[in-house]
């Protein structure tokens, strides 16, 4: 893939202290942290077990890079990060923050934004993303911040759909942007649109095989609570599905997955806890 080089699996390398690996591949909204209040305080004291333990945690998110950046210096997580539902991987070079070594799975936001006008023209659907919306408006969408939403508009990758859409509406939409190369998904709140040949299980599945390049055994583990989360949770050993407030599952059918009975940030933290105590 674009953008693939000798550096990826020299950061890997670098990282290696054993010859079993435990990764971790998580969800961000409504897993790590909390669905409605975007807190991390649930799960941040694990966070920090996990990042002293030096096992890698792995951010695999619909969240774009800078997003995710802010978030993972808070935390201080320095691993390789899947941003954009699986668009784009991004590891630290050799050299200084913020550069980045990168592998690309998607195609450029401003491919995706193009069609999504062809697409309007052609079905005379009637959506938004927020390459449409001002940062106020978007903040009033999400419940973000104007900084948080100005950081979530930043997307390279892809576009977020905040309209809401019957299914009827979607399954013409799925048609019209299949046909432009494109594929939809649903998160915990809005929908991304992005490259076919993007997703959350394929992105995991090559750093995996990076991984493995460094060591004899990996464990992998991946936490969700959405639609968008079935491709990692069935690209991993060991999937979990968290509940949704009101203590609801996502419906999904991934063969062997767990479905752990406590919401978001608790589940999570509950999960990560057991394999810490394992």
């Amino acid at each position: 893939m674009r953008g693939e080089g000798a550096k990826s699996s020299a950061y890997l390398r670098a990282t290696a202290f054993s010859m079993t690996q435990l990764l971790i591949f998580t969800d961000i909204d409504g897993t790590l942290i909390d669905f409605a209040t975007y807190s991390y305080a649930e799960t941040a004291a694990t966070v920090t077990a996990v990042v002293q333990r030096q096992i890698p945690l792995i951010l695999c998110s619909s969240k774009t890079r800078v997003e995710q950046e802010v978030l993972r210096q808070i935390l201080g997580v320095a691993d390789p990060f899947i941003v954009e539902n699986g668009s784009a991987i991004f590891m630290t070079a050799d050299g200084r923050p913020p550069s980045y070594d990168k592998i690309e799975l998607g195609i450029s936001a401003a491919v995706i934004r193009a069609a999504l006008t062809a697409v309007r023209q052609e079905t005379g659907l009637a959506f938004h993303g927020y390459s449409d919306l001002s940062v106020g408006e978007v903040a009033q969408i999400t419940g973000l911040d104007e900084a948080a939403a100005a950081r979530a508009q930043q997307r390279e990758y892809s576009e977020t759909i905040v309209t809401p859409l019957a299914s009827e509406t979607l399954s013409q939409l799925e048609a019209a942007l299949a046909a432009q190369g494109l594929a939809i998904v649903s998160g915990g709140k809005f929908y991304t649109v992005m490259g076919a040949g993007a997703d959350k299980g394929a992105a995991v599945q090559r750093l995996i095989a990076l991984y493995r390049e460094q060591y004899s055994d990996v464990v992998t583990i991946g936490l969700g609570d959405s639609a968008n989360d079935a491709p990692l949770l069935t690209a991993v050993d060991y999937g979990y599905l968290l509940q949704k407030p009101g203590g609801v599952w996502q419906e999904m059918d991934v063969a062997g997955v767990a479905r752990v009975a406590a919401v978001g940030p608790a589940g999570w933290r509950q999960v990560v806890a057991q394999w810490l105590a394992n």
